[in-house]
């Protein structure tokens, strides 16, 4: 069993899978799947400030944050159980590309190349790390909420904002990955 469980799951069952997750939320608590409030959850908690944007009853969005315990906790018990620990496999059209932009380590998930502290004080690490994560934290907010809450949750109760922050999230992710991220790794 553990051997079946280990290897991909093609996208007509994980699909579905996370499809289901919907309905389930509605019906058994009316509640709406996202992960990028979990956030401003966790400050309206630890900080108790004078800020109006934090003052609401964080409580009743507490089951929000075991949701996010809930994945991380599985996303670490499924690397250590359920990973192979062998190296990632990358298509070898992808590696001669990353290859041209310096990118040769793929041993882990994120590319080290790339993806550590020495890279942060360079400036194509801190364009990628600092200026990437403050462009993708204002974007969740302006949105009004991240692709999770809005591509799974949204679409599905036929939202038309979430059809309209979908389709904005997908021409951005083209733009960058085909224009400006190869620029930036040329630096």
């Amino acid at each position: 069993m553990l051997e079946w469980i280990k290897h991909p799951w093609p996208w007509y069952i994980g699909g579905p899978l996370i499809g289901l997750a919907v309905p389930l939320l509605l019906i058994f608590g009316n509640k709406r799947l996202g992960v990028s409030s979990s956030l401003r959850h966790i400050c309206a908690m630890c900080l108790p400030a004078n800020i109006q944007f934090f003052k609401y009853d964080w409580r009743r969005e507490l089951w929000n944050l075991f949701f996010v315990a809930g994945i991380t906790a599985g996303a670490l018990v499924g690397f250590a159980v359920l990973s192979d620990h062998q190296p990632i496999q990358v298509n070898s059209n992808l590696v001669t590309t990353l290859k041209q932009y310096g990118i040769t380590n793929f041993s882990k998930l994120a590319p080290a190349d790339v993806f550590n502290w020495s890279q942060l004080l360079t400036i194509k690490g801190f364009i990628l790390m600092v200026v990437g994560g403050f462009f993708v934290g204002f974007g969740t907010r302006y949105a009004g909420g991240c692709t999770s809450g809005h591509s799974i949750m949204g679409l599905s109760n036929l939202q038309s904002p979430s059809l309209v922050a979908t389709v904005c999230f997908m021409a951005g992710g083209i733009i960058m990955a085909n224009f400006i991220l190869p620029y930036v790794l040329r630096l």
